[in-house]
């Protein structure tokens, strides 16, 4: 092995730990390292349930564009009868 292809595979291997260690939740402190266990983020499951909620109204909407006319006619004259 050359010293550029030692290099490399060294290179290589710190960037695969680092990888690895900022997934699985391994920060280093001033002597050691530390585990720090991830809890359910609130801000996610808001995201979550907003992206939800958009996959219902895409899901309305395609069908309401893929529908023929005449259906979409007669959800028209049933929401005007709501009214």
């Amino acid at each position: 092995m050359n010293p550029f292809e030692m290099v490399a595979a060294i290179v290589a291997i710190t960037a695969i730990a680092s990888v690895l260690r900022a997934k699985y939740g391994v920060v280093r402190r001033d002597k050691g390292e530390e585990f720090i266990a991830r809890g359910p983020d609130p801000e996610a499951e808001r995201l979550r349930a907003e992206v939800k909620g958009l996959k219902e109204r895409v899901a309305v909407l395609e069908r309401l564009a893929t529908d023929s006319s005449t259906a979409l006619d007669r959800e028209f004259d049933k929401l005007r009868e709501r009214d």
